[in-house]
């Protein structure tokens, strides 16, 4: 199950690629498939063949793209949030072996190609969820139990 949440900055994101996607690319693709069509055989011919699967590729993923704009919520910084571990922080971690992590807990659909980003639906972001600096965290995962400290929390890059 995927928390129907986002960053605005994540929002904005997905709204620019829908944008290229509809505007630029499926526009280009289309006019390469009709090229590709008008040479003859399609059954034989690459251009033909790769360039009408990316237009069936993208036009998924328009699909996906608005389908989740229209059901994501967007969760803007508070000020209230300040202090605690909530939707949007950036989270600096510790545990006993001296290993640091920092990230971003943010929504499902904005971790790809981040590697600086965690789902709020993640063990580690739901038992960060709520806590302060200096806190210990356990989180439970299927390699077992995890001990971390919060050393610091900041809702700006």
């Amino acid at each position: 199950m995927k928390t129907k949440l986002v960053t605005r900055e994540g929002y904005n994101r997905l709204k620019e690629e829908l944008d290229f996607l509809w505007r630029e690319e499926r526009p280009e693709v289309t006019k390469k498939v009709t090229w590709a069509a008008s040479l003859g055989d399609r059954s034989e011919n690459a251009d033909y063949q790769y360039n009408k699967k990316r237009l069936r590729e993208i036009d998924r993923r328009v699909r996906y793209i608005t389908k989740s704009l229209e059901a994501l919520r967007i969760v803007d910084y508070s000020p209230q949030q300040d202090g605690k571990v909530f939707f949007g922080a950036w989270v600096e971690i510790e545990n006993d072996d001296g290993d640091i992590k920092r990230f971003r807990i943010v929504g499902y659909d904005e971790i790809f190609g981040r590697n600086d980003y965690i789902s709020i639906d993640s063990p580690m972001a739901r038992a960060l969820l709520k806590k302060e600096v200096g806190d210990a965290v356990i989180v439970h995962t299927p390699a077992g139990e995890a001990l971390w400290y919060v050393n610091e929390i900041s809702y700006v890059g």
